[in-house]
Protein backbone atom coordinates (compact mmCIF):
# COMPACT_ATOMS: atom_id res chain seq x y z
CA UNK A 1 0.00 0.00 0.00
CA UNK A 2 1.52 3.31 -1.09
CA UNK A 3 0.27 6.53 0.53
CA UNK A 4 0.76 9.51 -1.78
CA UNK A 5 1.19 13.15 -0.90
CA UNK A 6 -2.42 13.96 -1.72
CA UNK A 7 -3.40 11.41 0.97
CA UNK A 8 -4.77 8.95 -1.58
CA UNK A 9 -3.77 5.30 -1.44
CA UNK A 10 -2.73 3.02 -4.24
CA UNK A 11 -2.68 -0.77 -4.06
CA UNK A 12 -0.25 -2.68 -6.23
CA UNK A 13 -0.73 -6.44 -6.65
CA UNK A 14 2.05 -8.59 -8.09
CA UNK A 15 0.65 -11.02 -10.70
CA UNK A 16 2.14 -14.06 -8.98
CA UNK A 17 1.24 -13.05 -5.44
CA UNK A 18 -2.48 -13.81 -5.50
CA UNK A 19 -2.78 -15.42 -2.05
CA UNK A 20 -3.94 -13.05 0.68
CA UNK A 21 -4.16 -14.02 4.33
CA UNK A 22 -6.90 -12.25 6.24
CA UNK A 23 -6.55 -11.41 9.91
CA UNK A 24 -10.06 -10.42 11.05
CA UNK A 25 -9.04 -7.89 13.70
CA UNK A 26 -6.12 -6.07 12.10
CA UNK A 27 -6.23 -2.53 10.81
CA UNK A 28 -4.64 -3.58 7.50
CA UNK A 29 -7.78 -5.49 6.56
CA UNK A 30 -9.91 -2.40 6.86
CA UNK A 31 -7.57 -0.41 4.65
CA UNK A 32 -7.48 -3.22 2.09
CA UNK A 33 -11.26 -3.55 2.08
CA UNK A 34 -11.79 0.19 1.65
CA UNK A 35 -9.20 0.38 -1.10
CA UNK A 36 -10.75 -2.59 -2.86
CA UNK A 37 -14.15 -0.94 -2.64
CA UNK A 38 -12.78 2.19 -4.29
CA UNK A 39 -11.18 0.12 -7.03
CA UNK A 40 -14.41 -1.81 -7.67
CA UNK A 41 -16.42 1.37 -8.10
CA UNK A 42 -13.87 2.90 -10.45
CA UNK A 43 -13.67 -0.20 -12.63
CA UNK A 44 -17.47 -0.60 -12.99
CA UNK A 45 -18.89 2.70 -14.32
CA UNK A 46 -22.19 0.99 -15.20
CA UNK A 47 -22.74 -0.41 -11.72
CA UNK A 48 -26.13 0.23 -10.30
CA UNK A 49 -25.06 -0.17 -6.69
CA UNK A 50 -23.86 2.70 -4.57
CA UNK A 51 -22.68 0.29 -1.90
CA UNK A 52 -20.57 -2.80 -2.27
CA UNK A 53 -22.65 -4.73 0.21
CA UNK A 54 -25.30 -6.66 -1.73
CA UNK A 55 -28.85 -5.76 -0.81
CA UNK A 56 -31.18 -8.71 -0.52
CA UNK A 57 -34.94 -8.99 -0.44
CA UNK A 58 -37.07 -12.16 -0.34
CA UNK A 59 -39.37 -12.89 -3.25
CA UNK A 60 -43.02 -12.19 -2.59
CA UNK A 61 -45.37 -15.23 -2.47
CA UNK A 62 -46.75 -14.43 -5.94
CA UNK A 63 -43.24 -14.00 -7.38
CA UNK A 64 -42.25 -17.42 -6.01
CA UNK A 65 -45.30 -18.98 -7.69
CA UNK A 66 -44.33 -17.38 -11.01
CA UNK A 67 -40.98 -19.21 -10.77
CA UNK A 68 -42.59 -22.62 -10.19
CA UNK A 69 -42.21 -25.03 -13.16
CA UNK A 70 -46.00 -25.38 -13.39
CA UNK A 71 -46.52 -21.63 -13.64
CA UNK A 72 -43.40 -20.04 -15.14
CA UNK A 73 -44.75 -16.80 -16.65
CA UNK A 74 -43.17 -14.08 -18.80
CA UNK A 75 -44.33 -10.70 -20.11
CA UNK A 76 -43.52 -9.62 -23.67
CA UNK A 77 -44.24 -6.11 -24.95
CA UNK A 78 -43.87 -5.24 -28.63
CA UNK A 79 -43.30 -1.52 -29.23
CA UNK A 80 -43.52 -0.04 -32.74
CA UNK A 81 -41.66 3.22 -33.40
CA UNK A 82 -41.76 5.81 -36.19
CA UNK A 83 -38.01 6.04 -36.90
CA UNK A 84 -34.95 3.85 -37.21
CA UNK A 85 -33.83 2.75 -33.76
CA UNK A 86 -30.45 3.98 -32.53
CA UNK A 87 -29.16 1.27 -30.15
CA UNK A 88 -26.57 3.54 -28.49
CA UNK A 89 -29.23 6.09 -27.61
CA UNK A 90 -31.53 3.39 -26.19
CA UNK A 91 -28.73 1.84 -24.12
CA UNK A 92 -27.82 5.21 -22.65
CA UNK A 93 -31.48 5.81 -21.84
CA UNK A 94 -31.73 2.44 -20.07
CA UNK A 95 -28.75 3.37 -17.88
CA UNK A 96 -30.57 6.48 -16.71
CA UNK A 97 -33.95 4.81 -16.11
CA UNK A 98 -34.78 1.10 -16.09
CA UNK A 99 -31.46 -0.16 -14.75
CA UNK A 100 -31.85 2.08 -11.70
CA UNK A 101 -34.98 0.24 -10.61
CA UNK A 102 -34.19 -2.31 -7.85
CA UNK A 103 -35.96 -5.23 -9.54
CA UNK A 104 -34.24 -4.62 -12.87
CA UNK A 105 -30.83 -4.47 -11.21
CA UNK A 106 -31.29 -7.61 -9.09
CA UNK A 107 -30.84 -11.26 -9.95
CA UNK A 108 -32.83 -14.11 -8.45
CA UNK A 109 -30.67 -16.31 -6.20
CA UNK A 110 -31.59 -19.61 -4.55
CA UNK A 111 -30.18 -19.88 -1.03
CA UNK A 112 -30.21 -22.77 1.42
CA UNK A 113 -30.53 -22.00 5.11
CA UNK A 114 -31.05 -24.73 7.72
CA UNK A 115 -32.02 -27.24 5.02
CA UNK A 116 -34.62 -24.79 3.71
CA UNK A 117 -34.28 -23.27 0.25
CA UNK A 118 -35.27 -19.64 -0.18
CA UNK A 119 -35.35 -17.33 -3.19
CA UNK A 120 -34.08 -13.77 -2.84
CA UNK A 121 -33.52 -10.71 -4.99
CA UNK A 122 -29.82 -9.79 -4.79
CA UNK A 123 -28.59 -6.46 -6.15
CA UNK A 124 -25.86 -6.82 -8.72
CA UNK A 125 -23.85 -4.82 -11.25
CA UNK A 126 -25.75 -4.37 -14.50
CA UNK A 127 -24.09 -3.88 -17.88
CA UNK A 128 -26.75 -2.58 -20.27
CA UNK A 129 -25.13 -4.15 -23.35
CA UNK A 130 -25.64 -7.60 -21.83
CA UNK A 131 -29.41 -7.06 -21.84
CA UNK A 132 -29.83 -5.38 -25.24
CA UNK A 133 -29.95 -7.67 -28.27
CA UNK A 134 -29.66 -6.27 -31.81
CA UNK A 135 -30.18 -9.17 -34.25
CA UNK A 136 -28.72 -9.02 -37.74
CA UNK A 137 -31.80 -9.02 -39.97
CA UNK A 138 -31.44 -9.19 -43.75
CA UNK A 139 -34.24 -6.78 -44.65
CA UNK A 140 -33.63 -6.36 -48.39
CA UNK A 141 -36.08 -9.15 -49.26
CA UNK A 142 -38.60 -8.43 -46.49
CA UNK A 143 -41.48 -6.09 -47.28
CA UNK A 144 -44.74 -5.23 -45.45
CA UNK A 145 -46.78 -8.45 -45.05
CA UNK A 146 -43.65 -10.60 -45.00
CA UNK A 147 -42.14 -8.26 -42.39
CA UNK A 148 -45.25 -8.62 -40.22
CA UNK A 149 -44.99 -12.39 -40.40
CA UNK A 150 -41.27 -12.23 -39.66
CA UNK A 151 -41.96 -10.12 -36.56
CA UNK A 152 -44.68 -12.50 -35.34
CA UNK A 153 -42.34 -15.45 -35.86
CA UNK A 154 -39.42 -13.71 -34.11
CA UNK A 155 -41.51 -12.80 -31.06
CA UNK A 156 -43.07 -16.27 -30.97
CA UNK A 157 -39.62 -17.88 -30.99
CA UNK A 158 -38.77 -15.91 -27.84
CA UNK A 159 -41.36 -17.94 -25.93
CA UNK A 160 -39.06 -20.97 -26.18
CA UNK A 161 -35.97 -19.18 -24.84
CA UNK A 162 -35.79 -18.80 -21.04
CA UNK A 163 -34.05 -15.79 -19.50
CA UNK A 164 -30.56 -16.19 -18.04
CA UNK A 165 -30.96 -16.41 -14.25
CA UNK A 166 -27.34 -15.36 -13.67
CA UNK A 167 -28.37 -11.77 -14.37
CA UNK A 168 -31.51 -9.62 -13.89
CA UNK A 169 -34.51 -11.23 -15.58
CA UNK A 170 -35.16 -8.89 -18.50
CA UNK A 171 -33.92 -8.17 -22.00
CA UNK A 172 -34.63 -5.78 -24.86
CA UNK A 173 -34.54 -6.73 -28.54
CA UNK A 174 -34.08 -3.91 -31.07
CA UNK A 175 -35.21 -4.92 -34.56
CA UNK A 176 -34.22 -2.91 -37.63
CA UNK A 177 -37.36 -4.11 -39.36
CA UNK A 178 -39.96 -2.02 -41.18
CA UNK A 179 -43.46 -3.45 -40.77
CA UNK A 180 -46.86 -2.32 -42.04
CA UNK A 181 -47.46 -0.21 -38.91
CA UNK A 182 -43.97 0.77 -37.70
CA UNK A 183 -40.58 1.85 -39.04
CA UNK A 184 -38.69 -0.23 -36.45
CA UNK A 185 -39.68 -2.48 -33.54
CA UNK A 186 -38.48 -2.99 -29.97
CA UNK A 187 -39.41 -6.09 -27.97
CA UNK A 188 -39.22 -6.02 -24.16
CA UNK A 189 -39.18 -9.35 -22.36
CA UNK A 190 -39.16 -9.78 -18.59
CA UNK A 191 -40.12 -12.40 -16.06
CA UNK A 192 -43.51 -11.95 -14.41
CA UNK A 193 -41.94 -12.32 -10.98
CA UNK A 194 -40.52 -8.80 -11.38
CA UNK A 195 -43.99 -7.34 -10.86
CA UNK A 196 -47.65 -7.42 -11.85
CA UNK A 197 -48.76 -6.28 -15.29
CA UNK A 198 -49.99 -2.85 -14.26
CA UNK A 199 -46.82 -2.04 -12.31
CA UNK A 200 -44.57 -3.22 -15.13
CA UNK A 201 -46.42 -1.18 -17.76
CA UNK A 202 -46.34 1.86 -15.47
CA UNK A 203 -42.58 1.40 -15.13
CA UNK A 204 -42.14 1.18 -18.90
CA UNK A 205 -44.19 4.37 -19.31
CA UNK A 206 -42.07 6.07 -16.64
CA UNK A 207 -39.05 5.50 -18.90
CA UNK A 208 -40.79 7.38 -21.72
CA UNK A 209 -41.55 11.04 -22.36
CA UNK A 210 -44.08 13.05 -24.36
CA UNK A 211 -43.01 13.69 -27.93
CA UNK A 212 -44.29 17.26 -27.66
CA UNK A 213 -42.14 17.88 -24.57
CA UNK A 214 -39.31 15.46 -23.84
CA UNK A 215 -39.16 16.68 -20.23
CA UNK A 216 -42.74 15.63 -19.43
CA UNK A 217 -43.94 12.16 -18.43
CA UNK A 218 -46.83 10.45 -20.28
CA UNK A 219 -50.35 11.45 -19.26
CA UNK A 220 -53.00 8.83 -18.57
CA UNK A 221 -56.75 9.53 -18.97
CA UNK A 222 -58.39 11.02 -15.92
CA UNK A 223 -60.98 8.62 -14.57
CA UNK A 224 -63.80 10.80 -13.34
CA UNK A 225 -65.72 9.18 -10.53
CA UNK A 226 -69.14 10.69 -10.27
CA UNK A 227 -70.21 11.56 -6.83
CA UNK A 228 -73.11 9.72 -5.31
CA UNK A 229 -76.49 11.29 -4.96
CA UNK A 230 -76.21 11.34 -1.16
CA UNK A 231 -73.13 13.54 -1.33
CA UNK A 232 -75.15 16.25 -3.06
CA UNK A 233 -77.98 16.21 -0.53
CA UNK A 234 -78.44 19.15 1.80
CA UNK A 235 -78.63 18.72 5.55
CA UNK A 236 -82.43 18.70 5.60
CA UNK A 237 -82.85 16.26 2.74
CA UNK A 238 -80.14 14.04 4.23
CA UNK A 239 -82.12 13.58 7.41
CA UNK A 240 -85.17 12.67 5.35
CA UNK A 241 -83.31 10.06 3.32
CA UNK A 242 -81.25 8.67 6.19
CA UNK A 243 -83.40 5.56 6.57
CA UNK A 244 -83.29 4.87 2.83
CA UNK A 245 -79.52 5.34 2.80
CA UNK A 246 -79.03 2.94 5.72
CA UNK A 247 -81.26 0.37 4.02
CA UNK A 248 -79.26 0.61 0.78
CA UNK A 249 -75.96 0.25 2.65
CA UNK A 250 -77.26 -2.80 4.50
CA UNK A 251 -78.59 -4.35 1.31
CA UNK A 252 -75.31 -3.71 -0.54
CA UNK A 253 -73.36 -5.31 2.28
CA UNK A 254 -75.59 -8.39 2.26
CA UNK A 255 -75.23 -8.72 -1.52
CA UNK A 256 -71.46 -8.24 -1.27
CA UNK A 257 -71.19 -11.09 1.23
CA UNK A 258 -73.51 -13.40 -0.75
CA UNK A 259 -71.73 -12.69 -4.05
CA UNK A 260 -68.34 -13.31 -2.45
CA UNK A 261 -69.50 -16.63 -0.98
CA UNK A 262 -70.94 -17.74 -4.35
CA UNK A 263 -67.79 -16.73 -6.21
CA UNK A 264 -65.60 -18.48 -3.65
CA UNK A 265 -67.60 -21.71 -4.02
CA UNK A 266 -67.37 -21.51 -7.82
CA UNK A 267 -63.63 -20.89 -7.57
CA UNK A 268 -63.18 -23.96 -5.37
CA UNK A 269 -65.36 -26.04 -7.68
CA UNK A 270 -63.29 -24.89 -10.67
CA UNK A 271 -60.07 -25.88 -8.92
CA UNK A 272 -61.56 -29.27 -8.04
CA UNK A 273 -63.74 -30.47 -10.91
CA UNK A 274 -65.79 -27.79 -12.75
CA UNK A 275 -64.45 -27.63 -16.31
CA UNK A 276 -65.30 -25.43 -19.25
CA UNK A 277 -66.88 -26.89 -22.37
CA UNK A 278 -64.34 -28.44 -24.71
CA UNK A 279 -64.39 -25.92 -27.55
CA UNK A 280 -62.02 -25.30 -30.50
CA UNK A 281 -60.22 -22.60 -28.46
CA UNK A 282 -59.67 -24.60 -25.25
CA UNK A 283 -56.37 -26.39 -24.76
CA UNK A 284 -55.38 -29.10 -22.30
CA UNK A 285 -52.28 -28.08 -20.36
CA UNK A 286 -52.31 -30.38 -17.37
CA UNK A 287 -48.85 -31.90 -16.90
CA UNK A 288 -47.77 -30.47 -20.27
CA UNK A 289 -44.34 -29.11 -21.09
CA UNK A 290 -43.70 -25.49 -22.21
CA UNK A 291 -44.46 -25.02 -25.88
CA UNK A 292 -44.00 -22.36 -28.54
CA UNK A 293 -46.79 -19.79 -28.43
CA UNK A 294 -47.82 -17.45 -31.25
CA UNK A 295 -48.09 -13.73 -30.50
CA UNK A 296 -50.04 -11.51 -32.91
CA UNK A 297 -51.74 -8.12 -32.63
CA UNK A 298 -54.25 -5.81 -34.31
CA UNK A 299 -54.83 -2.07 -33.85
CA UNK A 300 -58.33 -0.58 -34.14
CA UNK A 301 -59.87 2.84 -33.54
CA UNK A 302 -60.42 3.75 -29.89
CA UNK A 303 -62.86 6.43 -31.07
CA UNK A 304 -65.24 3.71 -32.30
CA UNK A 305 -65.16 2.09 -28.85
CA UNK A 306 -65.76 5.46 -27.17
CA UNK A 307 -68.71 6.15 -29.49
CA UNK A 308 -70.36 2.91 -28.35
CA UNK A 309 -69.48 3.68 -24.74
CA UNK A 310 -71.08 7.13 -24.85
CA UNK A 311 -74.27 6.03 -26.57
CA UNK A 312 -74.75 2.95 -24.39
CA UNK A 313 -73.73 4.77 -21.16
CA UNK A 314 -71.03 2.20 -20.38
CA UNK A 315 -67.33 2.13 -19.68
CA UNK A 316 -64.63 1.31 -22.22
CA UNK A 317 -64.05 -1.97 -20.38
CA UNK A 318 -67.76 -2.86 -20.69
CA UNK A 319 -67.61 -2.30 -24.45
CA UNK A 320 -64.35 -4.23 -24.90
CA UNK A 321 -65.70 -7.27 -23.06
CA UNK A 322 -69.02 -7.09 -24.92
CA UNK A 323 -67.27 -6.95 -28.31
CA UNK A 324 -64.95 -9.77 -27.22
CA UNK A 325 -67.99 -11.89 -26.36
CA UNK A 326 -69.46 -11.22 -29.81
CA UNK A 327 -66.12 -11.88 -31.53
CA UNK A 328 -65.60 -15.20 -29.71
CA UNK A 329 -69.14 -16.27 -30.62
CA UNK A 330 -68.52 -15.46 -34.27
CA UNK A 331 -65.18 -17.26 -34.30
CA UNK A 332 -66.58 -20.37 -32.60
CA UNK A 333 -69.48 -20.49 -35.06
CA UNK A 334 -66.93 -20.52 -37.87
CA UNK A 335 -64.82 -23.25 -36.23
CA UNK A 336 -67.82 -25.49 -35.50
CA UNK A 337 -68.93 -25.02 -39.10
CA UNK A 338 -65.52 -26.14 -40.34
CA UNK A 339 -65.71 -29.17 -38.06
CA UNK A 340 -69.14 -30.03 -39.49
CA UNK A 341 -67.76 -29.99 -43.04
CA UNK A 342 -65.05 -32.42 -41.93
CA UNK A 343 -67.14 -34.97 -40.01
CA UNK A 344 -70.16 -34.83 -42.33
CA UNK A 345 -73.81 -33.93 -41.88
CA UNK A 346 -74.74 -37.30 -40.35
CA UNK A 347 -72.74 -36.57 -37.17
CA UNK A 348 -74.17 -33.18 -36.23
CA UNK A 349 -76.51 -34.39 -33.50
CA UNK A 350 -77.00 -32.31 -30.42
CA UNK A 351 -76.21 -29.18 -32.40
CA UNK A 352 -78.46 -26.19 -33.01
CA UNK A 353 -78.95 -24.49 -36.35
CA UNK A 354 -75.64 -22.63 -36.15
CA UNK A 355 -73.66 -25.82 -35.35
CA UNK A 356 -72.59 -24.66 -31.88
CA UNK A 357 -73.66 -26.47 -28.70
CA UNK A 358 -76.73 -24.90 -27.15
CA UNK A 359 -74.95 -24.21 -23.88
CA UNK A 360 -71.25 -23.39 -23.72
CA UNK A 361 -69.40 -22.78 -20.49
CA UNK A 362 -66.53 -20.49 -21.46
CA UNK A 363 -64.79 -18.60 -18.68
CA UNK A 364 -61.82 -16.28 -18.54
CA UNK A 365 -59.34 -15.78 -15.71
CA UNK A 366 -58.79 -12.11 -14.96
CA UNK A 367 -55.74 -11.06 -12.96
CA UNK A 368 -56.58 -8.18 -10.61
CA UNK A 369 -53.91 -5.92 -9.09
CA UNK A 370 -54.84 -5.45 -5.42
CA UNK A 371 -52.00 -3.06 -4.61
CA UNK A 372 -52.79 0.66 -5.10
CA UNK A 373 -51.43 1.49 -8.53
CA UNK A 374 -48.02 3.14 -8.37
CA UNK A 375 -48.02 6.43 -10.27
CA UNK A 376 -45.75 7.06 -13.24
CA UNK A 377 -44.25 10.07 -11.45
CA UNK A 378 -43.43 7.96 -8.36
CA UNK A 379 -41.62 5.39 -10.52
CA UNK A 380 -39.75 8.11 -12.39
CA UNK A 381 -38.61 9.58 -9.05
CA UNK A 382 -37.49 6.12 -7.90
CA UNK A 383 -35.24 5.75 -10.95
CA UNK A 384 -34.05 9.36 -10.96
CA UNK A 385 -33.66 10.16 -7.27
CA UNK A 386 -33.58 6.73 -5.63
CA UNK A 387 -36.81 7.35 -3.72
CA UNK A 388 -39.02 4.48 -2.60
CA UNK A 389 -42.47 3.49 -3.86
CA UNK A 390 -44.75 0.45 -3.72
CA UNK A 391 -43.78 -2.50 -5.88
CA UNK A 392 -44.32 -6.22 -6.21
CA UNK A 393 -46.88 -8.87 -7.13
CA UNK A 394 -50.04 -8.46 -5.09
CA UNK A 395 -52.66 -9.99 -7.34
CA UNK A 396 -55.87 -11.97 -7.11
CA UNK A 397 -58.02 -13.83 -9.64
CA UNK A 398 -61.55 -13.37 -10.93
CA UNK A 399 -63.27 -16.08 -12.97
CA UNK A 400 -65.34 -14.24 -15.56
CA UNK A 401 -68.04 -16.15 -17.51
CA UNK A 402 -68.64 -15.18 -21.14
CA UNK A 403 -72.13 -15.66 -22.58
CA UNK A 404 -71.39 -17.38 -25.89
CA UNK A 405 -73.98 -17.56 -28.65
CA UNK A 406 -75.18 -15.75 -31.75
CA UNK A 407 -77.63 -12.89 -31.13
CA UNK A 408 -80.11 -11.34 -33.53
CA UNK A 409 -79.46 -8.02 -31.84
CA UNK A 410 -75.67 -7.54 -31.45
CA UNK A 411 -76.28 -5.03 -28.64
CA UNK A 412 -77.38 -7.93 -26.43
CA UNK A 413 -73.71 -8.84 -26.06
CA UNK A 414 -73.08 -5.43 -24.48
CA UNK A 415 -76.01 -5.81 -22.11
CA UNK A 416 -75.07 -9.26 -20.85
CA UNK A 417 -71.41 -8.28 -20.48
CA UNK A 418 -72.28 -5.20 -18.42
CA UNK A 419 -74.58 -7.18 -16.11
CA UNK A 420 -71.83 -9.72 -15.40
CA UNK A 421 -69.24 -6.97 -14.85
CA UNK A 422 -71.50 -5.08 -12.42
CA UNK A 423 -72.14 -8.32 -10.55
CA UNK A 424 -68.39 -9.06 -10.30
CA UNK A 425 -67.66 -5.56 -9.05
CA UNK A 426 -69.89 -6.26 -6.05
CA UNK A 427 -67.72 -9.14 -4.83
CA UNK A 428 -64.46 -9.64 -2.94
CA UNK A 429 -63.44 -12.63 -5.07
CA UNK A 430 -60.04 -11.19 -6.08
CA UNK A 431 -59.06 -10.25 -2.52
CA UNK A 432 -60.23 -13.64 -1.21
CA UNK A 433 -58.21 -15.60 -3.79
CA UNK A 434 -55.12 -13.57 -2.89
CA UNK A 435 -55.53 -14.28 0.84
CA UNK A 436 -56.18 -17.99 0.25
CA UNK A 437 -53.21 -18.23 -2.12
CA UNK A 438 -50.90 -16.58 0.40
CA UNK A 439 -52.11 -18.97 3.12
CA UNK A 440 -51.58 -22.01 0.88
CA UNK A 441 -48.01 -20.98 0.09
CA UNK A 442 -47.23 -20.77 3.80
CA UNK A 443 -49.09 -23.98 4.67
CA UNK A 444 -48.32 -26.25 1.70
CA UNK A 445 -45.48 -24.57 -0.18
CA UNK A 446 -45.01 -23.01 -3.60
CA UNK A 447 -45.10 -26.27 -5.58
CA UNK A 448 -48.52 -27.37 -4.30
CA UNK A 449 -49.97 -23.87 -4.73
CA UNK A 450 -48.62 -23.56 -8.29
CA UNK A 451 -50.01 -26.98 -9.24
CA UNK A 452 -53.43 -26.08 -7.82
CA UNK A 453 -53.42 -22.75 -9.67
CA UNK A 454 -52.38 -24.53 -12.84
CA UNK A 455 -55.26 -26.99 -12.41
CA UNK A 456 -57.77 -24.21 -11.80
CA UNK A 457 -56.68 -22.27 -14.89
CA UNK A 458 -56.62 -25.44 -16.98
CA UNK A 459 -60.32 -25.87 -16.20
CA UNK A 460 -61.06 -22.42 -17.66
CA UNK A 461 -60.61 -21.42 -21.30
CA UNK A 462 -58.68 -18.17 -21.57
CA UNK A 463 -57.09 -15.13 -19.91
CA UNK A 464 -58.15 -11.52 -20.40
CA UNK A 465 -56.78 -8.12 -19.40
CA UNK A 466 -57.22 -4.47 -20.32
CA UNK A 467 -54.84 -1.58 -19.57
CA UNK A 468 -55.19 2.16 -20.07
CA UNK A 469 -52.37 3.89 -21.95
CA UNK A 470 -51.24 7.48 -22.62
CA UNK A 471 -53.53 9.93 -24.37
CA UNK A 472 -50.70 11.77 -26.16
CA UNK A 473 -47.89 10.57 -28.39
CA UNK A 474 -44.87 9.44 -26.37
CA UNK A 475 -41.27 8.61 -27.24
CA UNK A 476 -39.08 5.66 -26.33
CA UNK A 477 -35.74 7.39 -25.68
CA UNK A 478 -36.33 9.80 -28.55
CA UNK A 479 -38.16 7.32 -30.80
CA UNK A 480 -41.88 8.26 -31.29
CA UNK A 481 -44.15 5.28 -30.61
CA UNK A 482 -46.91 4.08 -32.95
CA UNK A 483 -48.30 1.25 -30.81
CA UNK A 484 -47.67 -0.92 -27.73
CA UNK A 485 -48.72 -4.57 -27.65
CA UNK A 486 -48.07 -6.30 -24.29
CA UNK A 487 -48.99 -9.89 -23.53
CA UNK A 488 -48.21 -12.81 -21.20
CA UNK A 489 -47.31 -16.46 -21.71
CA UNK A 490 -46.39 -19.42 -19.52
CA UNK A 491 -49.80 -20.02 -17.94
CA UNK A 492 -52.00 -22.98 -19.00
CA UNK A 493 -54.26 -21.28 -21.56
CA UNK A 494 -54.43 -21.66 -25.33
CA UNK A 495 -55.75 -18.09 -25.65
CA UNK A 496 -54.79 -14.87 -23.89
CA UNK A 497 -56.32 -11.55 -24.97
CA UNK A 498 -54.79 -8.27 -23.89
CA UNK A 499 -56.07 -4.79 -24.73
CA UNK A 500 -53.83 -1.71 -24.56
CA UNK A 501 -55.08 1.78 -25.38
CA UNK A 502 -52.72 4.46 -26.72
CA UNK A 503 -53.75 7.89 -28.03
CA UNK A 504 -56.81 7.23 -30.23
CA UNK A 505 -55.97 3.56 -30.81
CA UNK A 506 -56.67 0.25 -29.14
CA UNK A 507 -54.23 -2.63 -29.74
CA UNK A 508 -55.48 -6.18 -29.26
CA UNK A 509 -52.71 -8.68 -28.50
CA UNK A 510 -53.28 -12.42 -28.75
CA UNK A 511 -51.08 -15.13 -27.30
CA UNK A 512 -52.28 -18.46 -28.67
CA UNK A 513 -51.28 -22.09 -28.83
CA UNK A 514 -50.95 -22.64 -32.61
CA UNK A 515 -51.86 -26.30 -32.25
CA UNK A 516 -55.28 -25.26 -30.90
CA UNK A 517 -55.96 -21.92 -32.61
CA UNK A 518 -54.47 -22.47 -36.04
CA UNK A 519 -55.32 -19.03 -37.48
CA UNK A 520 -55.25 -16.31 -34.79
CA UNK A 521 -55.56 -13.62 -37.46
CA UNK A 522 -59.09 -14.88 -38.17
CA UNK A 523 -59.99 -14.36 -34.51
CA UNK A 524 -58.69 -10.78 -34.74
CA UNK A 525 -60.72 -10.23 -37.92
CA UNK A 526 -63.87 -11.57 -36.23
CA UNK A 527 -63.27 -9.22 -33.28
CA UNK A 528 -62.90 -6.25 -35.63
CA UNK A 529 -66.00 -7.29 -37.59
CA UNK A 530 -68.00 -7.55 -34.33
CA UNK A 531 -66.86 -4.03 -33.39
CA UNK A 532 -68.12 -2.68 -36.72
CA UNK A 533 -71.42 -4.55 -36.39
CA UNK A 534 -72.06 -3.23 -32.87
CA UNK A 535 -71.04 0.30 -33.87
CA UNK A 536 -73.51 0.20 -36.79
CA UNK A 537 -76.28 -1.09 -34.50
CA UNK A 538 -75.60 1.72 -32.01
CA UNK A 539 -75.73 4.35 -34.75
CA UNK A 540 -78.99 2.94 -36.15
CA UNK A 541 -80.48 2.88 -32.67
CA UNK A 542 -79.49 6.51 -32.14
CA UNK A 543 -81.04 7.61 -35.44
CA UNK A 544 -84.35 5.86 -34.69
CA UNK A 545 -84.57 7.50 -31.24
CA UNK A 546 -84.10 10.99 -32.65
Amino acid sequence: IEVKRDKTMEIKVEPKAMEIKVEPKTMEIKLEQEAMEIKIHRDTPEATLKKTKEEEQPLSPAARVFHAPAFNCYVITVIGVKKKIEPDVVIEGLKQTLIRHPRFSSKMVNKTNKNKQTQRWVRTNVVANNHVIVPDIQTQNIENANADKFLDSYVSDLTLVPLDTSKPLWELHLLDLKTSDAENVAVLKFHHSLGDGMSLMALVLACMRKTSNLNELPTLPYQNRTSSGSSRLTGGSWSGFRFLWLFMVLWSTIMLVLNTICDALRFIATAMFLKDTKTPIKGDYRLSKPKRMSLVHLTVSLDDIKLIKTNMKMTVNDVVIGVTQAGLSKYLERRYGEKKNVVGDDQKSKRNSNDMPKRIRLRSALLVNLRPTTGIQDLADMMDKGSKCRWGNMIGYIVFPFSIGLRKDPLEHLGTAKRIIDRKKNSLEAALTFIVGKFMIKAFGVKVTANLLNRMLSNTTMSFSNLIGPIEEISFFGHPITYMAPSVYGHPHALTMHFQSYMNKMTISLTVDPTVIINPYQLLDDWEESLRTIKTAVQERGSTHQ
